[in-house]
């Protein structure tokens, strides 16, 4: 009887000094959720942006394609100004103006040429031409020819060119450095050293490059342009 009672009051007693384990306790249903007027301003908040961004982009769409316009606008008015300016610079360099030749300088096509009134040797008058910046007559061909005798008043002068035979070539050659194409002009009289070619108003004879005679220096100008 004894030993019964002993037992269950050690029970009783070990069971209640043993530690309770407790759960911990739950959290408010809406502690995370805040206040109705928090939500509420939440909510509003969010419409405010979403119709901000709207509009924006609204506004793109409408000032976007009114840019491009204005754009296009303004390259198509440069483009075209560019276009009138190159116009006019071609209009007004494809209209030469007359060469303008010194004093006592006759103007033929695009070249300027002086006719001396006195007489000298081919060399000499080979000098001269050079201190007036320009040099002794290189003709082309049997028109340019005819339009030169065509300045010459008098029969009898002949005049000094830019031709003379050279060695060791015995060919005719322009003091450019060009030989003469006899196809085109054809010169009458000796062909040897020391000949020179002079020209009247009706011919075109080698001469000894050391005798007396005038000559005919040329300036080769282009056309002014305005």
């Amino acid at each position: 009887m004894d030993r019964q009672v002993t037992y269950a009051d050690l029970k009783i007693s070990r069971d209640s000094s043993s530690p309770e384990i407790l759960s911990p306790p739950s959290l408010p249903q809406d502690v995370c959720q805040g206040p109705p007027w928090h939500r509420l301003a939440l909510k509003l908040a969010c419409t405010g942006v979403i119709l901000l961004a709207l509009t924006v982009i609204g506004l793109s769409a409408t000032v976007s394609p009114y840019l491009l316009v204005i754009f296009l606008r303004q390259k198509s008015s440069i483009e075209k100004s560019s276009v009138d300016v190159q116009e006019k610079r071609n209009e007004t360099t494809e209209r030469p103006s007359p060469v303008k030749c010194p004093m006592h300088w006759h103007p033929l096509q695009e070249k300027c040429l002086f006719f001396s009134h006195d007489i000298n040797t081919w060399h000499n008058s080979l000098a001269d031409c050079s201190t007036q910046e320009s040099s002794l007559l290189l003709i082309q061909d049997q028109e340019e020819l005819k339009l030169i005798q065509n300045l010459i008043d008098t029969e009898a002068l002949l005049y000094g060119i830019g031709l003379n035979f050279t060695l060791p070539q015995k060919k005719w050659k322009w003091i450019n450095g060009s030989f003469l194409n006899s196809n085109i002009l054809q010169i009458t009289g000796d062909a040897k050293e020391d000949s020179c070619a002079y020209i009247s108003q009706k011919s075109f004879v080698s001469e000894d490059c050391n005798t007396e005679y005038r000559w005919i220096c040329q300036k080769c100008l282009k056309p002014l342009r305005n």
